[in-house]
């Protein structure tokens, strides 16, 4: 094949700017299970809404023993709730981590993923001195068309008087988490910092009373001077220059259950004493930084020194009152990010050759940027049109240990004929770099027809008393 052929494939983008639409959702779900509806939540029930990008941090996932251990083996209900839904919407599941209780999920719909790049993941355990997960942070960061982006989902201590300790343990999350990168080994050394979670930051000073008649009149400005992060933005060196928008939402702490109501139960304390009722908080926040930003008015569009570059606008920030699982409701925050892509073509351009069934082998062609990391543990996968996850392939072949032919300007590597899918159908090709932990490159959609020995293959099965599993394939 002509390699002016296979470039001619490559996405091309806009190099003045472009912009992407982030969602992000924070929620303290108290080990719930998932609601049976999320699409408001999603955003997925307003007409043209066009996230390009979900960014979903939970807290208290349900971590009981047995919980975590079958999440380790196999994704979490959470995380396969959200694919079924995303999925079906072009959005693909690049990262996960977990920590306990705190789930940290980036999906991405299909035409951004080869310009999400370095993808890496970390976190920190703050609970019982570092020693337990309770508490902590979890983080993803990524390269997002060539902008260094990082999310930190966190989960603080909790109580009123609690307060520096809290401070003390979202500093220790910002200074303490390294990345393997020697520009961006820091959070706050990345393009722009989001930083979220149930913070559990209270209102202090105002009685319940008075806190619950200023939301009943929806004179929210009123608790806003008492809100102990508002506080200590104005006082803490390292919250310097980090956004937040206006809170124009009632408090998110403390609903009874499946209410809107706020705590309206008695609970027995130590020694079988009644402890007071939790006073409203806005304990669920979303954060932001720029790199270099100094400050400015929360939800105005604001730069840096490299503002040309990447601006960030809040669209909206909101909490969602008909979810009830929990006694904490969700929040969510929709930026617009305008950048100037820094990646204006994948890193890789691939393709199928020839025609695709199970009864040949079948060769695959690409190519890859000037400079491109390529490792010895880069691999091919065969995935299915609508894939909701990064290990969704159904086979792979590995780039050097399957290559029959290499040049500067084009590589070819073969997929065994018993790893094509005998019942054929849509499929795309995509390239995993090892070094940058993403999906480099993939093709355009192709149909692989139907095997010659599908029937017999189908006999097969039926007779057989036995299904014969497939060998575990790379990780991701």
């Amino acid at each position: 094949m002509n390699p002016d052929e296979l470039s001619l494939n490559a996405m091309t983008i806009n190099p003045k700017s472009i912009d992407l639409r982030l969602h992000l959702v924070t929620w303290n779900v108290a080990t719930a299970s998932p609601p049976r509806d999320v699409r408001s939540l999603l955003q997925l029930d307003i007409p043209g809404s066009d996230i390009d990008m979900y960014i979903i941090g939970l807290q208290e996932v349900n971590s009981k023993v047995l919980n975590f251990l079958s999440d380790l083996a196999f994704d979490d209900p959470w995380s396969i709730y959200l694919m079924d839904i995303l999925a079906p919407h072009g959005y693909v599941k690049l990262s996960s981590i977990r920590l306990q209780g705190l789930l940290l999920l980036t999906f991405v719909k299909h035409q951004h993923i080869p310009f999400v790049q370095d993808i890496r993941t970390n976190y920190i355990r703050t609970g019982l001195f570092g020693y337990w997960g309770n508490k902590g942070g979890v983080t993803v960061r990524m390269s997002v068309y060539g902008h260094m982006v990082c999310f930190m989902n966190c989960h603080l201590p909790a109580h009123m008087e609690n307060t520096n300790q809290r401070l003390d343990d979202f500093e220790r999350m910002l200074d303490t988490q390294q990345f393997d990168d020697d520009n961006t080994g820091n959070i706050l050394d990345h393009d722009l910092v989001f930083c979220f979670g149930d913070l559990n930051f209270r209102i202090t000073d105002f009685g319940i009373h008075f806190i619950r008649e200023a939301i009943n009149s929806n004179k929210y400005n009123l608790l806003w001077e008492k809100d102990q992060l508002n506080i200590a933005k104005k006082k803490e060196q390292f919250l310097q220059g980090f956004l937040e928008g206006p809170l124009k939402f009632k408090p998110t702490y403390k609903f009874d259950q499946n209410s809107d109501v706020y705590d309206t139960r008695w609970k027995k304390s130590l020694f079988g004493l009644n402890s007071k009722k939790r006073k409203p908080a806005w304990t669920d926040r979303i954060l932001w930084k720029l790199k270099d930003v100094s400050g400015s008015d929360p939800g105005e569009t604001t730069g840096s020194d490299f503002e040309e570059f990447l601006k960030v606008s809040l669209d909206k920030y909101t909490s969602h009152m008909s979810y009830g699982i929990s006694d904490h409701k969700p929040v969510t925050g929709t930026f617009t990010l305008q950048l100037k892509p820094l990646i204006l073509t994948p890193s890789v351009t691939l393709k199928p050759e020839g025609e695709w069934n199970a009864d040949h082998d079948s060769l695959i062609s690409y190519s890859v940027a000037k400079d491109f990391p390529s490792s010895t543990w880069d691999w091919i996968g065969l995935y299915r049109v609508g894939f909701r996850h990064t290990n969704d392939y159904v086979t792979y072949a590995w780039v050097k240990d399957d290559e029959i032919s290499f040049s500067e300007d084009c590589n070819q590597v073969y997929m065994n004929a018993d790893d094509i899918p005998l019942d054929g159908g849509e499929f795309l090709l995509c390239y995993h770099c090892h070094n940058l932990q993403c999906l480099a490159g993939i093709s355009q959609p192709f149909q692989i027809r139907p095997g010659r020995n599908l029937g017999l293959k189908e006999e097969e099965n039926r007779e057989s008393p036995f299904k014969t599993e497939s060998p575990m394939g790379p990780d991701f």
